[in-house]
């Protein structure tokens, strides 16, 4: 096995002094960062991938977003800014009177791991504290999560304070969770919906895609 491939699958197996390791070894072998850096991505891609498909479950994704960090530690110093380019960035968070976070911490941590920056505001989030953060961090997107069927009708409310606040059409919204479906993301107007992690990452990037293109 070459050295990139020890990086990617360092991200794999979760591994972050495998990672953190085998990346020092690929620079030190004259592999350019951005190579490095390729080579990650596509193994978390390749965690996603499991995940969706259930050979994969949530501890171990979570290990591998972390290993994935720790390998782009150390690499970080030699990444370009064109390198380091993010795919946009995210503000996410789970609604107000809803205290889940796992599903939205995977979320956060695989859209980090796909070169998106990502505001994480918790648990409980307000419509209110989703527009102040809409305006003090422009994001590109909004990302929002419900586990409960009483706190879905928040997501509709956030979507309506953003319209009211003047602020909806610069943010694609994506929603996500356990009794969210594609019918109820439809219904509130949100730009995507996305049952689990891998499909999140996958829905950012076009809704990304789309985005920029109208910006552009």
């Amino acid at each position: 096995m070459d050295v990139l491939q020890q990086v990617r699958q360092g991200v794999i197996a979760g591994n972050c002094d495998g990672s953190r390791d085998a990346a020092q070894k690929a620079l030190d072998g004259g592999h350019e960062a951005r190579a490095i850096l390729a080579v990650m991505v596509a193994g978390m891609d390749t965690v996603g991938e499991e995940w969706q498909i259930g050979n994969m479950f949530i501890p171990e994704v979570m290990l591998a977003a972390n290993a994935l960090h720790a390998g782009l530690d150390v690499i970080r110093p030699y990444l370009s800014a064109d390198d380091t380019k993010m795919r946009g960035r995210v503000v996410i968070g789970t609604v107000k009177g809803d205290m889940h976070d796992i599903g939205k911490n995977l979320v956060a941590m695989m859209l980090e791991g796909a070169s998106f920056e990502v505001r994480d505001l918790g648990v409980d989030v307000s419509p209110a504290e989703f527009v102040a953060a809409v305006k003090e961090y422009q994001p590109d997107m909004v990302a929002m999560s419900a586990l409960l069927t009483t706190t879905q009708p928040f997501m509709r409310d956030t979507v309506r304070t953003l319209e009211e606040a003047g602020l909806r059409d610069s943010v694609k919204i994506l929603v996500g969770g356990a009794p969210v479906t594609q019918h109820f993301a439809e219904s509130i107007g949100a730009d995507g919906y996305a049952p689990d992690g891998a499909t999140a990452v996958i829905k950012a990037r076009e809704l990304m895609d789309g985005h920029q293109g109208s910006r552009g």
